[in-house]
């Protein structure tokens, strides 16, 4: 019975960690930021506002830090 309730409470430990994983989002044209149409593969419901909002520098493009940001912050969340 022990070992029924370890791995009980290791089964909802790890699917409450796949709950907030982070999506991977590929920077296809290997310019070490993410434009808006990369973002959209891995966010279709992306709009402009939302992706304004995760470039905080406004440069146009999300690099690797702010994209972690939002992800954490659940200002990108996958559908």
């Amino acid at each position: 019975m022990k070992n029924a309730i370890v791995t009980l409470g290791t089964v909802v430990a790890l699917t409450a960690g796949l709950a907030h994983a982070q999506v991977a989002v590929e920077d296809t044209d290997s310019n070490g930021s993410y434009s808006m149409e990369e973002l959209m593969v891995s966010y279709p419901d992306l709009t402009e506002d939302v992706f304004a909002a995760v470039d905080v520098d406004g440069d146009g493009a999300v690099s690797a830090d702010e994209l972690a940001a939002a992800q954490d912050a659940e200002i990108l969340v996958a559908n």
